[in-house]
């Protein structure tokens, strides 16, 4: 089977390598064809779905999750629906529609979103596919380490520890499958998350899961108001440092990134990067972290402008 993902580079960010007095890598996830990681998991799920026999794939997101299945979904010849929450911009949902998807605007939050959506997986043929939560979407995430191992070992710099950020957990799942299965259990992993969003810091305080009362950030797609149990698991068997970001720090760093990398990512991007952007003590003990540039398609110019206007950045 053919990978609908693409090999992503894997880059030393000289700037922050030089301020923080380590090496600071970067697997530019933002490259991917559909804008994200996302079309790893996603695009594994949805190939697997169609061998299986499905003609319609149908997809929950607030924007990344839903690009990468209908990415996949042309890509693979099949009808594809996503439905959105009203808080997704036009912007996203005409992004989505443009390569030939479905998009059905509904609910207020994702739960709603979501609700429909398996309504509609009730047709023959229909195939739900979650933005995060399935085993199918961590093993494809986990090919972007399968992939840093080797290109970190061909540069000479094995990483000591790897900061990406959390939405619904499906891009850490990924990332803790791919260092177990290359046989680096003992590399830590630092999960960013951002104030109003952050139901994996929430979990791990709490030693369970935990549903939020309300999503108030502006990363969008780091919107989930309850991690995968997956997601809340692996806290319990591998070394997890979770970590909370302001919108403003998460928006600061992706204003940083595009002048230094000459490069667009969301703010649910940036709150990865602020973690060497505001040198937060979580990564003093290590010297060759490794950063999942996750990207996002929910950024443009004048969004950047705005979002700093906003902060006052």
């Amino acid at each position: 089977m053919t990978s609908l993902h693409i090999r992503t580079a894997l880059l030393r960010h000289p700037q922050l390598s030089v301020a923080l007095d380590k090496q600071v890598l970067l697997k530019m996830e933002n490259t991917q064809p559909a804008g994200s990681f996302k079309l790893r998991g996603i695009g594994l799920l949805c190939q697997r779905a169609v061998a299986a026999g499905a003609s319609h794939l149908i997809c929950p997101s607030g924007g990344n999750a839903g690009f990468a299945a209908a990415f996949a979904g042309a890509a693979l010849g099949v009808k594809t629906t996503i439905l959105v929450p009203q808080t997704t911009s036009a912007e996203v949902g005409r992004r989505i529609s443009e390569i030939g998807a479905e998009v059905i605007v509904h609910g207020s939050v994702w739960d709603e979103t979501n609700q429909r959506a398996l309504q509609l997986c009730e047709q023959p043929g229909s195939v739900y596919i979650p933005p995060f939560d399935h085993p199918d979407i961590w093993d494809g995430n986990a090919t972007m380490i399968d992939e840093a191992v080797l290109q970190a070992r061909e540069l000479g710099v094995d990483f000591d520890v790897v900061i990406c950020s959390v939405g619904g957990g499906g891009l850490m799942s990924g990332v803790l499958s791919g260092l177990h299965r290359n046989g680096l259990p003992h590399i830590p992993l630092i999960a960013v998350e951002t104030e109003g969003a952050a139901s994996l810091h929430a979990a791990v305080q709490a030693g369970e899961l935990v549903t939020l009362p309300a999503i108030t950030t502006i990363a969008g797609t780091l919107a989930a108001k309850r991690v995968a149990a997956e997601c809340f698991a692996w806290t319990q068997r591998h070394e997890v440092h979770s970590v909370v970001v302001s919108d403003a720090q998460a928006v600061a760093a992706a204003l940083a990134f595009a002048d230094q990398m000459r490069t667009l990512v969301e703010p649910a991007c940036g709150a990865a990067l602020a973690v060497a952007h505001e040198k937060l003590p979580v990564l003093a003990p290590y010297q060759r972290p490794l950063i999942v540039v996750c990207g996002g398609i929910g950024v443009s110019l004048a969004m950047l402008a705005n979002w700093k206007a906003q902060f006052s950045l």
